[in-house]
């Protein structure tokens, strides 16, 4: 008996110790873009607020709310991916992009990986994740930037 609860116990041990592995793999794991690729809203903002030539902006979430952005649906579906890639497929890979979801935080969110890592599978070369790093309504739209009417 004595046998048996001691194994039970290293049964579960080492359940645990799996999967605070595993969580802290996946906590730990490096996003794939740079600092310098994160684009604060203050400054897209501006650019679209002050009427410049903007770079391309896709909604690679649920709704497009900013001004001027491209819906292509969340990015995590792959049918929304493929329209995502033959709408980049018509850009020069120097093109100016930017891409945003919003619906969610960084770290969970669905959408923005798969379409950041077709940008850089695609070689194009100057693309931006906007930093939404809680939601779009509170990083944009609480803040009055522009947005779709």
């Amino acid at each position: 008996m004595k046998l048996f609860n001691f194994l039970r116990l290293m049964n579960v041990s080492l359940l645990v110790l799996g999967i605070s592995a595993s969580c802290f793999g996946q906590a730990t794991k490096a996003d794939p873009w740079s600092q310098s690729q994160l684009m604060p809203p203050a400054d897209l903002a501006k650019i679209i607020t002050e009427g410049k030539e903007h770079p391309m902006i896709f909604s690679i979430g649920y709704d497009a709310i900013i001004k001027g952005s491209i819906d292509i649906g969340a990015a995590k579906e792959g049918e929304n991916l493929k329209r995502f890639q033959r709408q980049l497929s018509k850009l020069p890979k120097d093109a100016d992009i930017v891409i945003y979801c919003g619906c969610c935080p960084f770290g969970p969110c669905p959408n923005i990986r798969p379409a950041f890592n077709l940008l850089k599978e695609m070689n194009f070369t100057n693309y931006k994740l906007l930093s939404l790093q809680r939601n779009v309504k509170a990083d944009w739209i609480d803040f009055g930037y522009p947005i779709r009417k």
